[in-house]
């Protein structure tokens, strides 16, 4: 039982999850809009989350403590080494126009987790994108919409339609109520200084809006030119899940109701569309 918590543990902590998370929604994408599938396109997006994700988790942790690292720590940065290696073996394997779409994607999770404003001119000391109060979230789902809508689009050399504009603001409202959870567990640790939702609308009202994101993001399905009433129903179970979840969030959340379960909306909405469609 021990053991078998340790490999959850660190299937959780080395974004793994998370990472499968991001194909799910990518691979949706893909199927959504008949779009061939690209093994590369596919390897560097999961690599990639999981680099990316592990380097904002853990860039202050490694960068001050990086001498007596506890040992599953060690196994992350090993784990991310070698993922960083292969996203950036698949990467160069990417068309040119996937490749610069990409790199502004990279900047903008490089300048999320590290310092580089200027102590001087805005603030006490350097702060990266993610000490900006009330920025955090939507950062977050910009590139995550950006890796999971348009990447494949990009990818496949695709025009953008009005059904892909409002497939990518579905997925943007759809990451920020995943993240209305997380916000709510973290809102007994963050800085008053950050803003953050649960920070600005209270518990409440942070559950009111996700409510709200939620009738939105399904209301927005009516206005695509093709709809299909399997697909439709899917989008709907899953949109009501996702409500429920954060509806049902709290500060002393158990230790995997945010990390396994919300983070697992996606891979389950993979899986009904694998099913059923």
């Amino acid at each position: 039982m021990l053991l078998h918590k340790e490999i959850l543990n660190f299937y959780i902590n080395s974004s793994i999850h998370v990472a499968l998370a991001v194909c799910s929604l990518t691979y949706i994408t893909i199927l959504e809009f008949k779009i061939p599938l690209d093994n590369t396109e596919f390897f560097f997006i999961f690599f990639a989350s999981v680099t990316g994700y592990n380097f904002v988790k853990y860039f202050g942790v490694v960068k001050f403590y990086h001498v007596n690292l506890t040992r599953w720590l060690k196994w992350i940065q090993i784990f991310s080494m070698i993922c960083f290696s292969l996203t950036c073996y698949f990467l160069f394997h990417l068309p040119l126009r996937t490749l610069i779409f990409t790199i502004i994607l990279a900047l903008i999770t490089f300048l999320y987790a590290v310092p580089f404003l200027p102590k001087k001119k805005l603030f006490k000391e350097n702060k990266s994108l993610r000490n900006i109060g009330g920025l955090k979230v939507f950062l977050i789902a910009v590139v995550w919409c950006g890796v999971i809508v348009f990447i494949p689009i990009v990818n496949n050399n695709s025009a953008i339609d009005m059904n892909i504009v409002l497939t990518g603001v579905q997925r943007f409202l759809f990451v920020i109520m995943l993240m209305l959870p997380f916000e709510i567990r973290d809102l007994q640790f963050d800085s008053l200084k950050l803003y953050t939702i649960p920070q600005r609308l209270g518990l409440t009202g942070t559950k009111v809006l996700g409510i709200v994101l939620g009738l939105v993001m399904f209301s927005l399905e009516f206005f695509k030119s093709e709809m299909n009433f399997t697909s439709v129903l899917i989008f709907l179970s899953i949109d009501i899940i996702t409500i429920l979840l954060i509806v049902f969030s709290k500060e002393n959340q158990g230790k995997y109701f945010s990390s396994f379960w919300v983070e697992g909306v996606p891979i389950l909405w993979l899986f009904l569309i694998l099913i059923f469609i």
